[in-house]
């Protein structure tokens, strides 16, 4: 069977996702590779813009994304794979990343670097050109090695691998248009690459040379020969899928090449090399072509220029001082938060409540019936006015200063500090990843989870974020703790005390994250934990602009959206339970004494359980429902402030238990609405929404049971 390689590029980039459509013939589609850390997202929006798009690839969880370029009149797709270390076809992002480089029919590679550890980096680059011959080298963050007088000679560089090679600053845009110029040469066919090929031993260049003329006779050039015959030697079963995938061929049906297979393998082994040992010499061949080309082009003006981030890594990744610094770090950032966000959230509050009249005016012009206009107005707007008057002001503050944290290279740090935690609880170590992504929605954190490649570490990731709150749970534990656990103080301490109390709450969240994650990997996912490459990227100076930028646009308003889209029904919904009444009561009422004996068990009452199952679509609504419910208003009210929020919570029999159990219902309570939409996606699968929606419930319960009867017990209150 043939092919032909003119029949196969629609369908790979159908398969991959990417659903990528010229415009006209002369557009190019160029793939961007390279290691995580390297700066190539900050190449791909440099040079694309606003101008592009993201999407799941079709069967795995790995987001891919695209962008337009122009570039002298030439039109360029630029596609960002996932970033990865190697093309083993180890994880799912090594072999998606592998799949589009060897079947997508890029017109062109660009494999970005990073230029103060580039040895490590070419590892990758040595890969991709033995799959293809359209490879650019693109050594980024030149700026970063100038500062450690780390010096590059990219001429020697380029000679030694036979591929055009450009050092770029991707953050200040230096260099990009020199590597636009060097893609439009290969891909226009005015610059032919000569690429290094790596000569492995005689034994292994042997057996591969009995292989490739079949496979080349069976594929036709439509993949390197050369490649697949030593994947073929190393067993790798993923490539033979891919290419049944891809291509619609199977090799293994193909009686030559599997007796060519048997026979070279038979010399490898009779060469002392079994085939457990193959990958190894393979790996080990590869590194080692990448340590002389190294000592040949790159030259240290000090020989001690990482002597910086290590001394500052002793600190920060100290058994002894790294977790305590992590909680500090945590505290600043809260407190800064809370500290920050009181005055723009009063303003914020002031002047959408300040709308209301006018919009009521507007009803009673067009003669709107009064229930109406108290359904959008007393019911829709306000609920709105709430969540974002709530809500806006601490993301604001919180998304930037977690970016900037990002950007800096701590998070990754953060990850091996609580590694061995989560390796004792046979989890995975990224799950320390996934877990910060959840303090900002835990939604964000769900889809995080793709970065673990093991299904059972994802799935206990993915059940477990929500035992970190998200911003639209802090509202609610930071009116409690100020108005209840610190508000007997004032000025400065009332906030350090509320920061102190807010971190031993998040604190106690991620603990109980690590002991959920034991649970269940030693009962319904059961498993080893997988070992995994960390690597701890070089500290470096983040660019506040492109901070708050990124952290306003892609975090703070999207997550805010998506809380007004959930906000607005159930804004309606509280007001019809509230309005509408059987006998002397509303249907609230109603709703509340028939919860109120179980709720009393835990320590809350029959109003504060209700908010919590109004809030289902969105956290930050549970206060203020609460509030509503208390004054029998039938609408949400704001109170002057928080002296008067402690009066009405008193009056209803609110005690420091109340307070303290309502807390820690917040913290461990079910996922919002959002969040199990997201989880049935990741997932794709029903059960585990149900399970990741049960887990937490269920532990929310028992703490709150615990707690309030040992507090009974001991006649605390």
């Amino acid at each position: 069977m043939g092919l032909t390689s003119a029949s196969t590029g629609a369908k790979v980039l159908k398969h991959c996702g990417l659903n990528i459509e010229k415009e006209t013939q002369r557009d190019k589609i160029v793939a961007l590779a390279g290691n995580p850390n390297v700066g190539k997202s900050t190449v791909f929006n440099s040079l694309t813009g606003l101008n592009q798009h993201t999407g799941n690839w079709p069967g795995k969880t790995v987001v891919n994304a695209q962008g337009k370029y122009r570039h002298k009149g030439n039109n360029f797709i630029m596609v960002d794979i996932p970033g990865t270390y190697s093309l083993m076809a180890n994880s799912t992002e090594e072999e998606i990343a592998r799949d589009f480089i060897c079947f997508g029919e890029p017109d062109a590679v660009v494999v970005v670097a990073d230029a103060t550890c580039l040895e490590r980096n070419l590892n990758l680059v040595l890969q991709t050109m033995e799959i293809t011959d359209k490879v650019i080298l693109c050594v980024n963050l030149m700026d970063e090695a100038k500062k450690k007088k780390i010096n590059i000679n990219l001429n020697l560089l380029a000679s030694r691998l036979g591929i055009p090679v450009v050092g770029t600053n991707a953050r200040s845009g230096e260099g990009l248009d020199q590597l636009m110029d060097l893609v439009t040469s290969l891909t226009n066919g005015s610059f032919v690459t000569k690429p290094l090929r790596i000569t492995y031993t005689d034994e292994i260049e042997n057996a591969a040379s009995l292989i490739e003329p079949e496979v080349s006779e069976a594929l036709q050039e439509c993949v390197s020969s050369r490649w697949v015959a030593y994947k073929l030697l190393d067993g790798d079963e993923s490539i033979l899928q891919s290419l049944k995938t891809y291509l619609g061929y199977d090799l293994m049906q193909n009686e030559k090449i599997l007796q060519k297979v048997a026979k070279a393998r038979d010399l490898l082994d009779a060469s002392g090399i079994p085939l457990d040992q193959f990958r190894d010499l393979i790996v080990t061949e590869i590194i080692k072509t990448c340590e002389n080309i190294s000592n040949e082009t790159i030259t240290f003006e000090e020989k001690k220029y990482a002597e910086r981030d290590r001394k500052i890594d002793k600190i920060l990744t100290s058994k002894l001082t790294g977790i305590p610094i992590m909680i500090v770090l945590l505290f600043c950032v809260f407190w800064i938060t809370i500290s920050g966000a009181n005055v723009p959230s009063s303003l914020l509050a002031t002047g959408l409540f300040s709308l209301e009249k006018p919009i009521s005016n507007f009803f009673l012009w067009v003669s709107a019936p009064e229930w109406l206009r108290s359904i959008f107005v007393d019911g829709i707007y306000r609920t709105l006015a709430w969540v974002i008057s709530v809500m806006l002001p601490p993301m604001a503050i919180f998304f930037p200063l977690f970016t900037l944290l990002e950007d800096l290279g701590y998070l990754p740090r953060i990850a091996f500090n609580l590694d061995n935690f989560f390796r004792k609880a046979c989890a995975h170590g990224k799950q320390a990843l996934t877990m910060c992504m959840g303090f900002g929605c835990n939604a964000a954190g769900i889809i995080g989870c793709r970065i673990i490649d093991s299904p059972r570490e994802r799935l206990i990731a993915i059940i477990t974020n929500n035992f970190v709150p998200c911003n639209g749970r802090f509202p609610t534990l930071i009116a409690i703790i100020t108005t209840f656990l610190a508000g007997t103080m004032g000025g400065l301490f009332q906030s350090i005390t509320s920061t102190l109390i807010l971190t031993g709450v998040i604190v106690l969240g991620v603990t109980m994250t690590v002991l959920i994650s034991k649970l269940l990997s030693k009962t319904i996912l059961k498993g080893v934990p997988s070992s995994f490459n960390l690597e701890l990227p070089p500290y470096r100076r983040p660019q506040i602009g492109r901070v708050i930028v990124r952290s306003i646009f892609d975090r703070t308003l999207f997550v805010l959206g998506r809380a007004v889209i959930v906000a607005a029904p159930a804004g309606l919904i509280i007001w019809i339970l509230a309005n509408i009444h059987v006998g002397d009561l509303s249907l609230l009422a109603h709703c509340a004494g028939f919860l109120d004996p179980f709720a009393r068990l835990l320590g809350l009452d029959g109003y504060i359980l209700m908010a919590f199952i109004l809030g289902f679509p969105a956290n930050e609504i549970v206060i203020p429902i609460i509030i509503m419910s208390y004054m029998a208003t039938g609408t949400l009210t704001d109170l002057e402030n928080l002296s008067d929020l402690h009066a009405l919570f008193v009056s209803h029999g609110w005690t420091w238990l109340t307070a303290v159990c309502t807390m820690l219902f917040s913290l461990m309570h079910w996922p919002c609405g959002t969040t199990c939409l997201t989880i049935k996606k990741e997932t794709q699968s029903l059960k585990w929404t149900l399970i990741s929606f049960a887990i937490p419930t269920m532990t929310g319960i028992v703490v709150c049971l615990i707690v309030a009867n040992i507090a009974r017990l001991f006649r605390l209150v």
